[in-house]
């Protein structure tokens, strides 16, 4: 599916560094294969929360700049793809987005579903696994930015931590932020949950490798100008530099 002129999937950051973090950002990029045309999408469709994680990638590469951390980032929109889906989920490549139509997902048979899994999926979940398998490697945090309402629902948190059996990291890093930035509203598995049908980082990086991990989503509002990306950044810095000074 990817010609040669398409950009490579993954965005590799401090990649020989032996800091103990990883920072991951399944939905980095606005990126479509040069084959799916602009897949029938509205005009700014890619440029809204539907195509990508709004400011997640700026955060990341801020975060990682300072704490010479390395990051693993994916460079495609979450509509040609999602990397935090399993490839069977109903949503992974989604005919609808949030009510609006991505005809180029519409119809798609086998042999197409699997190109993406197979030139998109794959290498950038190799790829996290790969920095993961460094010896020093002892956590983990997937950026994501969220939307401030969906579905006609409000979502008033300001950032949410999302954790399933390793409570013990959201937690911390709740309170280092907290300590910070006592005015925030902190959701704890909001403004989702973590199942196996619907997730990947969490399940299959985090939980079955048994290091510490956490899921961040920050409301996207916040995130969407370099000011509130740096501030944002500067304040998961220090949670996870206070985080890593913890004994686990």
């Amino acid at each position: 599916m990817l010609l040669a002129a398409d950009p490579d999937p993954v965005e590799w950051v401090n990649a020989d560094s032996d800091h103990p973090l990883l920072l991951v950002c399944e939905h980095a990029g606005q990126h479509i294969p040069a084959r799916l045309g602009d897949m029938g999408l509205p005009p700014g469709a890619l440029d809204t929360h539907i195509g990508w994680d709004i400011g997640a990638r700026a955060v990341v590469l801020r975060v990682a700049e300072t704490l010479g951390a390395p990051a693993v980032l994916q460079r495609y929109s979450r509509l040609v793809i999602d990397c935090n889906r399993p490839p069977e989920a109903p949503d992974a490549i989604p005919a609808v987005s949030d009510c609006v139509r991505v005809p180029g997902n519409a119809s798609l048979d086998g042999i197409a579903r699997q190109a993406r899994v197979s030139e998109i999926f794959k290498p950038f979940h190799d790829a996290t696994a790969a920095l993961l398998d460094h010896p020093r490697r002892s956590a983990t945090f997937a950026i994501h930015s969220f939307t401030p309402s969906m579905g006609g629902r409000t979502r008033p948190w300001d950032i949410g931590f999302l954790y399933r059996r390793d409570d013990q990291t959201s937690h911390l890093l709740r309170d280092a932020v907290t300590s910070i930035r006592p005015d925030l509203c902190i959701g704890m598995n909001e403004p989702y949950q973590i199942e196996d049908a619907s997730d990947w980082f969490v399940p299959r990086h985090g939980e079955a490798r048994g290091i510490a991990h956490s899921l961040i989503e920050i409301r996207n509002d916040h995130i969407a100008d370099a000011a509130g990306q740096a501030a944002f950044a500067d304040l998961l810095t220090a949670a996870m530099t206070a985080f890593l000074r913890k004994p686990q």
